[in-house]
């Protein structure tokens, strides 16, 4: 398992960028499963990190990094779907009700900016969260497991 958590970095890369962009066509454009792949992202974050590093500054210093960077190849990848909409906002002849967009707020033209920006902003920051959570939540775990191992947990 630990050979799993060893792998090259730039191979563990590659892994999740063909799953991330799997998800993105799960969801057709819309994140949701990219969100969702924040958590085992995070998981697997925090035990490679756990097995490569000593520190606790530099753990947390390391997980924050990766999830950063996974986030950000999802807004590079909701920024290319959803960005090529954006010109229909300074034409005049778009229909914005019949986009195929949920009409979220009194306007049509308000709802389809409200999309885009949860689209390509909003949505790689909860995978950010998610991942970090994820990893918060390992690495605590992870903690537990050294304390009660020394001796110094008391439940």
């Amino acid at each position: 398992m630990d050979r799993l958590f060893k792998l090259n970095a730039r191979i563990v890369l590659v892994i999740f960028i063909i799953i991330d962009l799997l998800c993105v066509g799960i969801g057709m454009g819309v994140p949701f499963f990219c969100i969702l792949l924040g958590f085992p992202v995070g998981l697997y974050i925090a035990r490679r990190v756990i097995i490569a590093t000593e520190s606790m500054k530099d753990i947390f210093k390391k997980v924050l990094i990766y999830a950063i960077i996974t986030s950000t190849f999802t807004l590079v990848v909701m920024s290319i779907v959803w960005g090529i909409t954006i010109p229909k906002l300074f034409n005049p002849n778009t229909d914005f009700q019949n986009l195929g967009i949920p009409l979220i707020l009194y306007d049509a033209k308000a709802s389809f900016i409200g999309w885009l920006f949860l689209m390509i902003f909003i949505s790689p920051f909860l995978q950010l969260l998610t991942t970090i959570f994820a990893s918060y939540v390992t690495l605590l775990s992870w903690q537990k497991k050294v304390a009660t191992a020394r001796g110094d947990y008391v439940v």
